[in-house]
């Protein structure tokens, strides 16, 4: 150890201090390890000194860690006493710090850690220096270990209490919009960070469509969008979203290359789609290219794997539906790995081809995977609904809010133009109708084949 390390984070720069104090009020847990071991002075700037000084006082009266909310609220209204260039240096941070995302986390909190606890064992060591003297060999000991134990990693989980401002927080899920009022109202926002949404639709009902449809409505909000594709070609989809995107039909699409470009060059969000054989990619696959986009500096906001069912599983010998429930479990988690929503798609099996409204007894194969997702939509499309440009969305589980509900749409699948209509008819209704039709169709077929008799 060297003792004449100085004493504060000047090595580290600026830069390095204002992420570090940006962490110790977004992470609760780190805060918390920082508390035991982190001497304010070691920050060489007064203004974060008062910055870091706030959250731990509030912390320490009231036992649970600031929100964003309380934290503006001190700064507008607790600092007076500190002189008009703090004051504002402390404002100023606070403002950047609102516009900002910390890079290098892990580096900096170890860092921090790293350089608080070597310090505290340097004064416990000097400590004990008169404690040697005296032959106090227990003192020394046990003077070493409290000292080695500060600062260890002690996040047990979410408090009820410590935590109690965290649950009050409204950007903690930050949902992604899918572009349609609707269904956002019903799942609070869109799909929140870490969250698994799937679409269920039978064979040609415009699953892919869906998930452009979704893809392009993040891409519009200024927001990165990762599209693997394991069913068609890259070129495909990115067509599929020229059209959804400038409302040019797909057919048009290459006589408008021009006009395309002039509608697309000014979108903020970046969209990289990834193109996989069926069946060749599983989702540690798609881990390791997410990992080589984060090293480029590419912030994934949402994820759409089109689609869940022709994954690879890690075990390929299992039977087909315990390899499904692992692929979705394997998608679950890849949302909270990255910290962003995860879109995908399910097959029905033969019962949706033609149903009026598709539920969840309708998913193939794997009805368990239908547990680990978040929000799940289905789009039934009859014969009638796919010459009229119509179809049905019924909401099949929703974790933040109703679901059960039925909703016309407006589908064209020559520019990718999906609409949520208002709602007409519930889903009792709709059942009771479709038993209507079939009961009319079997009085008129047995009224064919009485005449046929006669």
């Amino acid at each position: 150890m060297n003792y004449n390390e100085k004493e504060d984070f000047s090595q580290f720069g600026k830069s390095f201090q204002e992420n570090l104090c940006q962490l110790i009020l977004l992470d609760r847990a780190f805060s918390d390890q920082m508390k035991e071991v982190l001497n304010i002075n070691f920050l060489e700037l007064n203004y974060l000194q008062v910055f870091v000084k706030k959250i731990f006082n509030y912390k320490e009266e009231y036992k649970v860690h600031p929100s964003i909310e309380i934290i503006t609220t001190i700064l507008r209204t607790d600092i007076a006493q500190e002189n008009a260039l703090v004051q504002k240096q402390v404002r100023d941070f606070f403002a950047r710090m609102a516009k900002t995302s910390v890079q290098d986390t892990e580096y900096i909190k170890n860092a921090a850690v790293d350089f608080c606890k070597k310090q505290v064992l340097k004064e416990a060591i000097i400590k004990s220096i008169p404690l040697l003297k005296k032959s106090s060999f227990e003192d020394v000991q046990k003077l070493i270990n409290d000292a080695m134990k500060l600062g260890t990693d002690n996040d047990c989980g979410y408090y009820y209490l410590k935590d109690f401002e965290k649950r009050f927080e409204l950007i903690a899920r930050d949902p992604v919009s899918t572009g349609w009022s609707a269904i956002d109202k019903l799942c609070k926002g869109g799909l929140g960070n870490g969250e698994l949404g799937v679409v269920i639709a039978p064979t040609g009902a415009g699953k892919s469509m869906a998930l452009v449809h979704l893809g392009a409505q993040v891409l519009e909000q200024g927001k990165n969008v990762v599209h693997y594709t394991l069913e068609l070609a890259d070129t495909v989809v990115a067509t599929r979203y020229d059209s959804c995107i400038t409302g040019i039909d797909l057919e048009e699409i290459y006589n408008k290359k021009e006009e395309v470009y002039e509608d697309i060059k000014d979108i903020k969000g970046q969209l990289i789609i990834k193109e996989y054989p069926t069946k060749s990619a599983g989702v540690s696959t798609i881990r390791a290219h997410l990992d080589k986009l984060k090293q480029r500096g590419i912030v994934v906001d949402t994820i759409i794997v089109d689609y869940g069912d022709l994954l690879r599983a890690k075990m390929p010998k299992d039977e087909k539906r315990h390899q499904l429930e692992s692929i979705y479990e394997e998608l679950r988690g890849l949302a909270q790995e990255n910290s962003c929503p995860v879109w995908t798609a399910s097959q029905t099996n033969r019962s949706g081809l033609n149903a009026e409204v598709i539920t969840m007894d309708s998913i193939s194969e794997a009805f368990n995977k239908c547990f680990v997702a978040d929000f799940i939509f289905s789009l039934s499309r009859t014969v009638e609904h796919k010459n009229e440009n119509g179809g049905r969305l019924f909401i099949a589980k929703n974790r933040f809010g109703p679901d059960g509900l039925v909703y016309p749409i407006f589908m064209d699948t020559s520019n990718v133009k999906i609409d949520v209509l208002p709602q007409i008819e519930t889903f009792s209704e709709i059942k009771k109708n479709v038993l209507k039709k079939q009961e009319k169709s079997l009085q008129e077929k047995y009224q064919k084949f009485r005449k046929g008799k006669k």
